[in-house]
């Protein structure tokens, strides 16, 4: 039975900061690869190259789980954000705003 004195071993420092490497190891690689088919699933819809894979399972298995989905989620919302400021005009659509109901009387 544990105790509350307990301290889990990766929210120290060391562990953090091995999370964090192998966080930053991982979203390095798909930066570096971006031009590669995304062929892997991550968490919250992340896709991913192959290429990837071997740091992907050391950035899972150096965090907690919900660690590896918050990070996804950032890195995922970071993205959305850099497509929508993209100065590119190819990337951007029209936007379609809602239309007001018309009541016939």
């Amino acid at each position: 039975m544990s105790t509350c004195s307990e301290v889990m071993a990766d929210v120290l420092a060391d562990g953090r900061a091995a999370c964090y490497k192998a966080r930053d190891a991982f979203y390095a690689c798909l930066e570096k690869e971006a031009g590669k088919k995304p062929t892997e699933i991550a968490t919250v819809g992340l896709l991913y190259p192959a290429e990837c894979k071997k740091s992907r399972a050391v950035f899972v298995n150096s965090c907690r789980p919900t660690w590896v989905k918050h990070f996804d989620r950032q890195y995922c919302a970071k993205k959305r954000v850099q497509r929508l400021l993209d100065s590119d005009e190819a990337h951007r659509g029209p936007i379609s705003l809602p239309q007001p109901y018309t009541f016939k009387p």
